[in-house]
């Protein structure tokens, strides 16, 4: 949720700024700015809309020498999304500039204390009140802005990652953070800052990712200071090679990262496992689970904590978990997990699950599973991330990034890394036979080809969103370890088209969705041949005589739901519990082509944002 950028060095800042924005526009925005420095005068463009409209707007500032710049890109929060309430932000003197992303809640009673001193404020923001603060902190105690900074973060509430600029000391950039990811790229002779790496990927692959209330000096020529905020104390900051590259965050030749990344599943997939399962010797290893196997052994209960698709996916886990090892499974909502005072036991063991690794929601729920006593085990997709450090133990998905704002790949790696854990933990605890063990672990390894089939259906779901562009509601529906599924696929096609949809159990239709069917009602149904079939045929039957128009995912070879479906798109056959990760493929492609049918914005759905990182 929001971007920043920055950079100084002896390159021409605005290109690279510029460039890093595009790169942060998958995080979700509506408005961009840049402010540049030139030696003499601070330069500030900004501007509802996208940075392409900022990159107009800044035709004056464009061909600026400037080496020191930072860019921000807005999803707003305090105040409508305008070209005021836009970052960056000035302090009254016009010497200080801020960009920020996160929320300061107690920005009310600052912005009082500060009028009655004679700031004055222009914008709706807390982000404004905060640049304020500082200069009041600074001129008060006569000091430098990195100290002004620690002292006026000691006084906020709520989550932040900042860039502040002092046109008084122009060879420095201040950064700190707390709750929203900030990273400092080190190259030769030159600094970056990033909400992630993807701005500076092609410049240097040495990366230091900043902890939570943390903050550092960002300046040329001196050694990279890094402290924390409330007492001051020196941190060694941690040097980390990225392993990312720029191949990676381009499109590759498509028409949008979304569809990239859907046809990315196979391969992810398979590196998701690679290393991990060795199907002709019967092992899963993975060192996380391994590390802490008797953890896992005498949990009396499993707490699956996560937000959106990464919810879905552990509903899935759930069917997988308690059917290969008996051990009882709740899913929670993160955001409601940590307000509604849980019971957490010591032998509970809570995994969470996040794309990002930055999740607010998930990484609260987190500190509150570890101040209780559980053992915390993370699944996510991107290394060093908050997430990633914040829990005892966990795994990557190896997804590689995810430039799109709906998710795909994550959903799949992600039921991918849970199916795992959960063959591991049966294997040990002897619940599955050892015939079922390594069918499944066969049938997973295959699970790559498969998809890669079921990705030749792409023409057929293009061709039935045609179909369906204009409607205005769809229902999914599905059963058994198929129903998250449904809920998934509802969720894509409310995420990028604006199409209103939902996901239900097929058999809760009867208690009340049934009341939408009608002619101009299409019903998504997930009926492959495993599962509950015959009563997934009843559920459609139901359907058909209230005229619903019917698409429905089947095994190939299916002739009973073929009869009644008023359109189909096949799979290839799998056993049941492994179905997800190819049921889920035809709807992400028909969300996909009715989104841009309808000429939606596919990679940067309206209103949403990749990694939200405040409550």
């Amino acid at each position: 949720m929001c971007g920043i950028v920055g950079y100084i060095g002896y390159r021409e800042a605005y290109p690279i700024v510029i460039k890093g924005l595009k790169r942060l526009e998958y995080r979700g925005y509506d408005s961009a700015g840049i402010m540049l420095y030139d030696g003499k005068d601070i330069q500030i463009s900004k501007t509802k809309g996208k940075v392409s409209d900022l990159e107009e707007k800044s035709i004056n500032i464009a061909s600026s020498k400037a080496t020191i710049g930072m860019g921000h890109t807005r999803w707003a929060t305090h105040g409508v999304p305008n070209d005021i309430n836009s970052h960056p932000h000035v302090s009254n003197s016009g010497n200080l500039v801020i960009i920020h992303n996160g929320i300061i809640e107690n920005y009310e009673p600052l912005k009082k204390e500060l009028s009655k001193r004679g700031y004055t404020f222009t914008s709706d923001t807390d982000t404004e009140v905060l640049i304020n603060l500082i200069e009041d902190v600074k001129k008060k105690e006569n000091i430098k802005l990195g100290k002004a900074v620690q002292i006026a973060l000691n006084q906020v509430v709520g989550a932040y990652a900042i860039c502040v600029f002092d046109k008084e000391n122009p060879d420095e950039i201040i950064v700190a953070r707390l709750g929203s990811p900030l990273a400092i790229g080190v190259g030769e002779n030159e600094l970056f800052i990033a909400s992630d790496a993807s701005p500076f990927i092609e410049y240097t692959s040495n990366a230091i990712y900043l902890e939570d209330e943390e903050m550092a000096i960002v300046r040329l020529h001196k050694p990279l200071k890094v402290r924390k905020i409330k007492d001051d104390t020196l941190v060694d900051p941690y040097v980390q090679e990225l392993q990312m590259n720029l191949e990676q965050i381009e499109k590759g030749g498509y028409d949008h990262f979304m569809l990239k990344e859907i046809f990315e599943q196979p391969n992810v997939i398979k590196d998701t496992y690679r290393g991990r399962l060795h199907a002709n010797e019967g092992i899963i290893q993975m060192a996380g689970v391994e590390d802490n196997i008797e953890k896992f052994l005498h949990a009396q209960r499993i707490v699956i904590i996560a937000c959106g698709t990464s919810w879905h996916a552990g509903l899935v886990a759930e069917y997988i978990i308690e059917e290969f090892t008996r051990i009882p499974v709740e899913v929670e909502y993160a955001s409601e997990f940590r307000y509604r005072n849980p019971i957490i036991n010591k032998d509970d063991i809570v995994i969470a699950i996040s794309q990002s690794g930055e999740t607010a929601d998930t990484l609260a729920a987190i500190k509150l599973a570890k101040e209780r006593g559980a053992f915390v085990f993370g699944v996510c997709n991107v290394v060093g991330s908050s997430i990633s450090r914040e829990t005892h133990a966990g795994a990557y998905t190896h997804a590689g990034p995810e430039i799109g704002v709906a998710s795909t790949k994550a959903f799949t790696t992600q039921i991918t890394v849970l199916t795992m854990i959960a063959l591991r933990l049966a294997k040990a605890k002897g619940t599955l036979s050892n015939s079922d063990f390594h069918r499944y672990l066969q049938e997973l390894q295959v699970i790559p080809e498969k998809v890669l089939e079921e990705l030749e259906t792409n023409d057929k779901a293009k061709e039935i969103a045609e179909k369906f562009k204009d409607a205005t509601n769809c229902l999914y529906l599905g059963r058994g370890y198929n129903f998250p599924v449904a809920l998934e696929g509802a969720l894509k096609l409310k995420e990028i088209s604006y199409i209103h949809a939902e996901g239900y159990p097929a058999a809760e239709m009867k208690h009340g969705p049934i009341a939408l069917i009608d002619e101009q009602m299409p019903v998504v149904v997930i009926a492959p041949k495993q599962g509950h079939y015959d009563k997934v045929v009843s559920n459609i039957q139901e359907i058909k005589s209230r005229s619903g128009k019917i698409i429905a995912v089947v095994t190939k070879g299916d002739v009973q739901v073929k009869e009644l479906a008023d359109y189909v798109i096949e799979i290839p056959e799998t056993s049941d519990a492994l179905s997800p990760l190819i049921t889920t493929i035809p709807l992400q492609l028909l969300s996909y082509h009715i989104a841009v049918l309808r000429g939606c914005n596919v990679d940067q759905p309206r209103n949403l944002a990749k990694s939200v990182t405040v409550e």
